[in-house]
This record gives structure tokens, sequence and C-alpha cells, in this order.
């Protein structure tokens, strides 16, 4: 599997500053890659016992067997990952309360491709940074992958994303995330999360916004847009319309069943 650089941050000790009630059952924080992983894994670690995160790894398809221990009901965790969905992880993960988190996939093909750019990404295709391609390419490649090296957009998506859609979970846009967080004194970030924490099977604590801030902060995520380093090529702020185009042709519904259109 690809490798990411994540640099330790300074949440546990920041965890130690709220009382914590501890969890009652598993829940696991599923996710399409690049679409504010670490900004949703980082609050909820602001309302669970440092003793009860599941830290040994970002959980995947390749090494759910490796961390099964993730779901046990008898010893609760909070654990995160990007697991596809399927016979073996919908089996696994029956015991925790799953949350299913992306964004919209324009601007996802922009993260990924400046991700990927990054000294944070050791994969297959370092060769990517050699200058040779223009951003056009780049965000192409992006979206219809790259034969043997990169699952297309679709593929990701199809088994990340939508097909949890029909299986028991708590959806999570990306975009109401950031909006929330953002806007915390708003009574329609207190009914987000606390509607995210009650699928969680946590109850609201009157602290909730100081935690949701300490957890949020940019400074402590390695894989926020500003943190990466190494990016050389430009990169659009928005999608432009030919490669929204190619979005809608690669993944014709896609977007509309994700609730983005």
């Amino acid at each position: 599997m690809p490798q990411v650089m994540v640099l330790r941050d300074n949440l546990d000790e920041a965890n130690a500053r709220f009382r914590q009630a501890p969890l009652r059952e598993p829940v696991f924080l599923n996710s399409v890659p690049k679409s504010g992983s670490h900004l949703l894994r980082n609050i909820l670690r602001m309302f669970v016992p440092v003793e009860q995160h599941y830290t040994a790894d970002f959980i995947q398809w390749p090494n759910l067997k490796s961390h099964r221990a993730a779901f046990d009901p008898a010893k609760p965790r909070l654990s995160w990952g990007h697991l596809l969905f399927a016979d073996a992880s919908a089996i696994e993960t029956a015991p925790a309360r799953r949350v299913v988190l992306y964004r919209d996939p324009y601007d996802w093909v922009i993260a990924r491709a400046r991700f990927m750019l990054s000294e944070q990404f050791f994969g297959n295709v370092e060769h990517l940074r050699s200058g040779a391609l223009s951003a056009d390419e780049l965000l192409t490649m992006m979206i219809f992958g790259l034969p043997g090296k990169l699952p297309s957009l679709n593929a990701i998506y199809e088994l990340n994303a939508a097909a949890w859609l029909g299986a028991r979970c708590h959806v999570v846009l990306f975009e109401d995330l950031v909006q929330h967080v953002g806007d915390l004194d708003n009574s329609a970030a207190e009914t987000f999360f606390g509607e995210l924490l009650a699928a969680c099977g946590i109850d609201l604590p009157g602290d909730w916004r100081d935690r949701v801030r300490v957890g949020a902060d940019r400074k402590e995520s390695a894989t926020a847009r500003e943190n990466l380093t190494g990016v050389a090529l430009e990169l659009p702020e928005t999608l432009g319309k030919v490669h929204r185009e190619l979005v809608d042709y690669q993944a014709p519904g896609l977007r509309a069943l994700l609730g983005y259109s």
C-alpha cells in the first residue's frame, strides 16, 4: 500500500484537558482518501479517552485481517481508515458504529493531485513529480487513474462511498464538516455535531465547541493543504469545465447519488 508521512501531533495531550466518558461501542470512521479524514478523526479524538483510540494503522482492505481487534465489542475502540465495501469489510465492521465521510468528486480531483505531488506521499507514482506533466494532464490522470498504479475516481468512490450508502452508516459530507467547524456558534453546528456524536454513541458534552476547535486545528494535521511540502505544480482552485465533464463521463450519476447535484 502507498505510505503517508505523518508527523506526531499533540492531540493526545490536548485530550487530557477534557473529561472523557468511555466509549460504549466500537466506532469506525471510514472515508474516501483526501476527503478530510484527519479532520474528522482529530475532532472525534477529543471526545474519546486516548486509551480507546485504535492507532495501529489506517484500516484498509489489504490490512483488514490484521486489525479485526479494532471492532471488538468487548473492547470498544475509535478507529479509522479507507475501507472499501465488500463481504469481509461489512462483516468485520458489523459490531461497530460506522461513519462514512466523502467530498465532492470535483474538488477531490484537485486534492488528490496536490497530495500525489507532495513529499508526504510515497507510492509508485513519484514520477508524476518530474515536471514533465501539465496540470491538465495530471488532473486527467486523477480522474481516469493509471493502469496498475492508481485506481480511477469511479473505482474509489464506488466502493469507498457509494456502496456504503446501502449499508448501515452515518454519512458526513466534507463540505458540511468544514462549514460547521468554521461557524460553531451557529445552532446548525450544534445540530450537526450532536447528530455526528449520537451516531458514534457519544453524548454531546457542554464543552463540545472547545473540543471541536482543538481537534480541528489545522496545525495538528500533517495532511492539511498548507502543511503539504514539495508541491511545485500550480493547480487550479476549482475544477474547470472540461475536467468536470470528464468526471461526469467517468462516473455518471455519482455526484447526484452523493448529494451534489
